[in-house]
């Protein structure tokens, strides 16, 4: 008790000196400490009552704002009556901090106060969440925000943007739901009057050998997510299309959007319209600046782009779910008076069995009834065949959604590479490239291959189809550098995050590949990252889909120090 109270008076009495000139040098910064209480509470978000974990009974949880070369104390009070725990997206910090029950500690307990310490060695747009059962997509989520010691893109208005899915039935009879029927919520299967569509379109050989192939593969490719609108509303910031999340700008400012996409299942195409978006940083990370009409965000992931309105008048930030079986819509605008018009969803894409093959490789045809290129292996289990460089997801051509409107001119700092700015209509990851070169160390020591993989119609998800609960952990030595090869072999998208450590997307960047904490990894694709060994302790190892984690693919990776030599 004492001890708080010292630190209480310390904390008034350094900023009355910085009040008055006389705190500490500039980049000496003082600890934060901050207190955080999480609680149940019934809300009414989509027009009725339903049950929500909150933090500070606040819908997203409040947006934490930290500032690097900070040392930061965070006490989380537990007021449920189940255990619950933090984890703090992105951050590098002591795996003992790192808010993963089971892994990393025990849980908060109820009535328990745990503390977490957390030295900021980093800056960027990150996020927290739960990481206990189902309390992250019942609103325990919250933007955190890293301010850099030294501002590379000093802005006029900075603007949080947070994209989720809310449930609108109880997330658990969702999942039992969907164990007892895999495709329970996919309310676009291919039917009857679709197959003669198709014969129209295609003819009778290519329909019926489409329809052999799939049907071969037990899979249908209008089965792009588990579940989708009819399950979920998506929000921004809390509220629905039609509360419509509002937020003001002056024509020919500099507006910063940090958008973090804190869904727990919903991937997210984004667009502004008549607005032109560059993107400036990518799960927390500089990256060499990339003008966009259009970019998706898989789950977990970060991204901040710059634009600059020099008209009067409205903008929707439109976030299609990728299935386009619903949207997240908010409003930009100078006056709240102005409304933008919000665009009309666009025509779902099927996967096309070259999706299924990664993209490398044409389809066999159906006289040998054999699997696209490359999947015939995926379905023995072998990850043999080469990596791809990875892009982002495929988006639908937008023919009639090009942007009328560019970002003006911008003053590039000194701190900016000289590099010229790229620009293409939608991002892929291919386009993102590291502003810092990576870390010197040469080629990895040695690789890891890590099958994607799952059984629909039981609905369980895995690494090398093997479940968590019956995996031995990955081991690395402390130091090492590692290339994970990831195949999926599932009809999925599966955003892979590794906590503590940093993945280094091999995307043909050479030395300046970009470091991110959330790699998807699409349908039948390979994809390969760098991680470097950097930080001991034991961290989680996840696909972000929630449902996918919670079945099964999910891993321990623990980081050894090397045993001393005896001489």
């Amino acid at each position: 008790m004492l001890d708080a109270i010292l630190r209480h008076y310390l904390f008034k009495t350094l900023c009355l000196l910085f009040i008055a000139g006389l705190g500490p040098k500039p980049g000496v910064l003082i600890a934060g400490e901050y207190n955080l209480t999480i609680d149940e509470k019934a809300i009414n978000v989509i027009g009725q009552t339903q049950k929500a974990y909150l933090a500070d009974d606040s819908l997203p949880a409040p947006t934490l704002h930290w500032r690097e070369g900070e040392l930061v104390t965070f006490n989380v009070t537990n007021r449920l009556k189940e255990t619950t725990s933090l984890h703090w997206h992105g951050i590098i910090l002591p795996y003992e901090m790192d808010g993963v029950p089971g892994i990393s500690f025990s849980g908060i307990k109820p009535g328990e106060t745990f503390t977490y310490r957390i030295p900021v060695k980093q800056s960027g747009t990150y996020w927290y969440h739960g990481h206990s059962g189902m309390q992250e997509q019942m609103g325990l989520y919250g933007a955190l925000i890293v301010d850099p010691a030294e501002e590379p893109h000093p802005v006029d208005r900075d603007i949080v943007i947070i994209l989720s899915d809310w449930p609108q039935a109880d997330p658990h009879r969702t999942m039992a739901r969907l164990k007892k029927q895999s495709d329970y919520y996919n309310f676009q299967k291919r039917t009857v009057p679709t197959f003669f569509q198709d014969i129209q379109n295609k003819g009778l050989s290519a329909t019926l050998s489409d329809r052999w192939d799939w049907g071969w593969m037990r899979m249908d490719p209008t089965d792009l997510a588990d579940v989708n609108g009819s399950t979920y509303r998506f929000l921004i910031n809390g509220q629905t299309p039609e509360t419509n999340w509002t937020a003001l700008f002056k024509p020919g400012e500099k507006i910063r959007l940090r958008f973090i996409n804190a869904s727990a299942m919903t991937y997210f195409d984004v667009r502004i319209p008549h607005l032109k978006m560059r993107v400036i940083e990518a799960d927390g990370q500089a990256v060499v600046p990339v003008d966009v009409d259009e970019f998706r965000i898989a789950v977990a992931e970060t991204y901040n782009v710059l634009v600059e309105p020099q008209s009067d008048q409205a903008y929707t930030v439109f976030a299609e779910a990728m299935d386009r079986s619903g949207y997240a819509r908010a409003t930009l605008t100078p006056n709240r008076a102005l409304q933008a018009q919000v665009p009309a969803l666009r025509p779902m894409t099927l996967l096309t069995l070259a999706d299924m093959g990664g993209e490398h490789g044409e389809h066999k045809g159906h006289k040998d009834h054999q699997l696209p290129a490359d999947a015939d292996e995926l379905s023995e289990g072998h990850g043999s065949h080469p990596a791809e460089t990875p892009a982002a997801e495929k988006t639908d051509e937008h023919a009639g959604h090009q942007m009328d409107a560019h970002l003006q001119p911008m003053n590039h700092s000194q701190h900016q590479q000289p590099e010229p700015i790229l620009s293409t209509d939608v991002l892929k990851y291919e386009h993102l490239k590291a502003v810092a070169p990576n870390p010197e160390g040469g080629e990895p020591d040695r690789e890891i291959t890590l099958r994607l993989t799952g059984n629909m119609y039981r609905y369980i998800w895995s690494f090398d189809d093997i479940a968590y609960k019956d995996a031995e952990p990955i081991k690395v030595r402390f130091g090492e550098r590692i290339r994970f090869k990831y195949v999926n072999e599932t009809m999925m998208n599966h955003p892979i995050h590794i906590h503590g450590l940093w993945q280094y997307l091999v995307n043909g960047q050479g030395n300046f590949k970009p470091k991110k904490h959330v790699i998807n990894v699409k349908p039948g694709e390979t994809v390969e990252v760098d991680v470097i060994a950097d930080a001991v302790g034991d961290w989680a190892f996840h696909c972000h889909l929630l449902y996918h984690m919670d079945t099964g693919m999910f891993r321990k990776l623990t980081v050894e120090r090397a045993e001393p030599q005896i001489p």
